[in-house]
């Protein structure tokens, strides 16, 4: 499958999160939130990573009909290597790995092998240092604003000076990677994360949850502009 640009490195970017959607009515939700969406933000839960489970690559092949959209798939796994092949068939554009898994460099050659646009994640109490060596392997570095595991959890402001500091060093370096933040994200939030230099925002709740989630959306985006 060919795989769907990114578009420009560094374009603030909105990609609702589908795990706050209506499963039941999945591809009505996206197709619904289309013309505010740049990328969809798939999250997959292995229940050992994270104490959740969630989707896996027959839904991102369901989903695959309904959207043309860049789908970025955020890997919440203790074994990632072994699905990155299943992923890409399926119509998974970019998967993002967790550093707290070890293996790093080998597994980001692994995804782009496979042709992958290549991610790595962060959780909230890992600091910049254990990300930072790895600025020239990938395509988008995501900082977690919480816990990963469930949807709905509050914005964790501390991590916000590593976002800075991310940031800070990817400009320093030229390299041509988004910087993502996933967690806690709304109109009070979006804000600060894109003054603090993130360039992609994912949005769960405060998409899906909203009666009208197209204007809840827009809005978002709206006021993440203007930080």
């Amino acid at each position: 499958m060919t795989s769907i640009d990114a578009g420009p490195t560094g374009r603030l970017r909105l990609a609702p999160s589908i795990l706050a959607a209506d499963f039941g009515s999945l591809a009505e939700q996206v197709r619904a939130i289309d013309d505010e969406t740049d990328w969809l933000h798939v999250d997959v839960m292995d229940g050992h990573f994270v104490p959740n489970v969630s989707i896996g690559p027959p839904v991102v092949t369901s989903l695959r009909r309904y959207s043309d959209r860049f789908f970025d798939c955020h890997l919440m796994m203790t074994e990632p290597g072994r699905y990155f092949e299943a992923f890409k068939a399926a119509g998974a554009d970019g998967c993002t790995i967790h550093v707290e898994i070890g293996d790093t460099a080998a597994l980001l050659t692994e995804a782009r092998a496979v042709g992958l646009r290549v991610g790595l994640a962060a959780n909230p109490d890992s600091p910049f240092a254990t990300v930072a060596p790895f600025l020239g392997q990938i395509d988008l570095l995501l900082l977690m604003t919480v816990f990963p595991g469930f949807g709905g959890q509050s914005f964790i402001g501390e991590v916000m000076g590593k976002v800075t500091e991310a940031r800070r060093e990817i400009d320093v370096q030229g390299v041509a990677v988004d910087l993502e933040v996933d967690g806690g994200i709304d109109e009070r939030t979006a804000p600060v994360a894109v003054a603090a230099g993130a360039n992609v925002l994912v949005a769960g709740s405060a998409i899906f949850s909203r009666p009208d989630p197209l204007a809840a959306a827009r809005s978002l985006r709206r006021v993440a502009m203007k930080a």
